[in-house]
């Protein structure tokens, strides 16, 4: 059973950093792409980053560019979101979730339609 577990959320003021974990299991594939998405209240869940396990390359939306960094542990079955100089509109909820078929279409755009397992999302907020 494909399960994914994200943590690491929490409070940090403006310029702050923090560090998110999607810890995954059950995967029969290598061939996987991890998305990181967050939402806000009343709003559309938005695409952060993308992992893509088979070239381990990240790809992300242009807010994040320069301040956010996607890695993998493959001897944890972990990948990382890093945020860096975070802002407050940085604030919301992160998700991580898996896409067996997701491939980078040549500029960044990711459909959470497009992701077939989720994790639990995990609280961000920046104050100022």
């Amino acid at each position: 059973e494909v399960q994914l577990q994200a943590s690491g959320g929490g409070l940090v003021q403006a310029g702050g950093s923090l560090r998110l974990s999607c810890e995954q299991s059950g995967f029969v594939s290598d061939d996987y792409a991890i998305g990181w998405f967050r939402q806000l209240p009343g709003k559309e869940r938005e695409a952060v980053g993308v992992f893509t396990n088979t070239d381990g390359r990240a790809y992300y939306v242009d807010s994040v560019k320069g301040r956010f960094t996607i890695s993998s542990d493959n001897a944890k079955n972990t990948v990382y979101l890093q945020m860096d100089s975070l802002k407050p509109d940085d604030t919301a909820v992160y998700y991580c979730a898996v896409s067996f078929y997701w491939r980078f279409p040549g500029r960044f755009y990711a459909r959470p339609d497009d992701f077939d397992y989720w994790a639990e999302g995990t609280q961000v907020t920046v104050s100022s």
